[in-house]
């Protein structure tokens, strides 16, 4: 439920609006490309989480097949990563509900959602579980109302006329974008989809972490592909791909269509819950990945510690301060807030992707070498690994063509590029410290571990 809750969340509830706006009806074939990109990247993860559970996933994994340097840095974006999307969560919860009830200004609604669930997140990992449980529930029961208000009003079952097909053709044709539309609308897909790779972080705090991982895997791509590709389908069928309240909000404009009564406010309110459950799954994975960053020497030490119930409070606070910035800014910037933190990290799920799929094959190869028994193996290995990357490349490549996912991949790149700069320099400098310690006969950082 961790990994559904951050996975369905900003992506499908709002990006789904301006992926639609880019690439027309043809965002279909961005949201199945980005599926099945999705499938066999969480397969490559799931091997290695299953083999390996630990509480830094992906970047103890790239740690152990590329080195230090890039284990560091693939942990590091990925924290950076969701502190943006918590921001942009708790933004776009707000700005929900301030338009349902203007006399709440949007600053502090996000002020009050990110006070809570800072506080949510510090009480213990059971009640972290619990709450994430029911707000799952909540946020799949809403989305399968939607899909069955949607089929309803298709099929002529409600009073309102059944648009039919036309609205796949009528409006400039079925890629009315072009192929650089539907390229453009990949990265905001790809977007959506992010917060899966959560489910290999959480593996570690399960009792049975190989069998727990591979079911999870299995649910969590099921249901990603019938929601989202089964929503996106609905609103390009039911509304004119380029209706502006489809770009802003998808469900509720697509409900109003319904007719309804009071259908809208509720799946607004829904929606607004739904992207809260978001936010507290990746204050979870956030302040999980720095604990463990900082367990391995990557981080400062302070990050270690944890509370008589397992949690890692300074690392929690540490994850939830940009959310504090991010109130300012939606006091001093109310519209443009959500557009700037969703352009700051549109790209960066693709390098995290990418780099998990070069230590799978990495580790694969080791694995195969060594003759060890995997729990849970990748399908077709090498060639769908390697198929999984080329598409994670072409994709890169296809977005570079459209203005303003060039920039997105300019930010991304200078994010990278200077987190691994600052973790090769800083990694030199620890080193000689370890060594003295070492032979002072102080212990070395603990590694990553189930429960550290």
């Amino acid at each position: 439920m961790m990994a559904l809750g951050s996975a369905i969340g900003t992506g499908l509830f709002v990006g789904t609006g301006s992926a639609i706006a880019l690439a027309g009806p043809a965002v279909l074939i961005s949201f199945l490309v980005a599926c099945v990109v999705l499938v066999l990247v969480m397969r490559a993860m799931g091997e290695m989480a299953a083999a390996d559970p630990a509480r830094g996933a992906f970047s103890v994994y790239a740690e152990k097949a590329l080195g230090r340097t890039a284990g560091q840095t693939l942990g590091w974006l990925w924290w950076a990563q969701l502190v943006v999307v918590i921001a942009a969560e708790a933004t776009a919860a707000a700005q929900i509900l301030s338009e349902l009830w203007p006399v709440l200004p949007q600053w502090s609604l996000a002020l009050a959602f990110m006070v809570v669930f800072t506080a949510l997140n510090l009480v213990s990992v059971r009640a972290l579980g619990e709450s994430e449980f029911w707000f799952a529930l909540l946020k799949v029961g809403a989305v399968v109302a939607f899909l069955l208000v949607g089929a309803a009003l298709l099929l002529g079952l409600l009073p309102s006329p059944s648009p039919g097909l036309a609205n796949l053709t009528a409006h400039g044709g079925f890629m009315p974008t072009g192929v650089t539309g539907v390229a453009a609308a990949l990265l905001v897909v790809v977007f959506a989809f992010g917060g899966t790779e959560l489910v290999t972080v959480a593996a570690a705090e399960t009792r049975d972490p190989q069998r727990n991982v591979a079911r999870a895997i299995r649910t969590i791509v099921v249901r990603v592909l019938v929601f989202y590709v089964g929503s996106v389908a609905l609103m390009v069928l039911i509304l004119p791909w380029n209706t502006e309240s489809l770009s802003s909000s998808p469900f509720v404009a697509v409900l109003s269509v319904a007719g309804l009564p009071g259908a809208q406010a509720v799946m607004a309110v829904v929606i607004a819950l739904a992207l809260l459950s978001a936010l507290n799954a990746n204050l979870y994975g956030a302040s999980r990945m720095l604990h463990s960053l900082a367990d391995r020497g990557c981080a400062p030490r302070r990050f270690v510690r944890l509370s008589g119930s397992g949690v890692p409070v300074p690392a929690v606070v540490a994850s939830v301060l940009f959310g504090f910035v991010a109130v300012v800014l939606n006091y001093l910037w109310p519209e443009a807030v959500l557009g700037f933190l969703l352009n700051t990290i549109g790209s960066t799920v693709l390098v995290v992707w990418a780099l998990s799929l070069v230590s799978q094959i990495v580790l694969r190869r080791r694995a195969d070498r060594e003759g060890r028994e995997l729990p849970l193996r990748m399908w077709g290995f090498p060639y769908l690994s390697w198929l999984a990357l080329a598409l994670v490349g072409g994709i890169l490549v296809l977005g570079w063509f459209d203005p303003v996912v060039r920039t997105q991949l300019v930010l991304t790149g200078g994010l990278v590029a200077l987190i691994a700069v600052l973790c090769a320099v800083l990694g030199r400098r620890a080193r000689p410290a370890e060594q003295a310690g070492a032979a002072a006969g102080s212990p070395a950082p603990a590694a990553d571990r189930p429960g550290a």
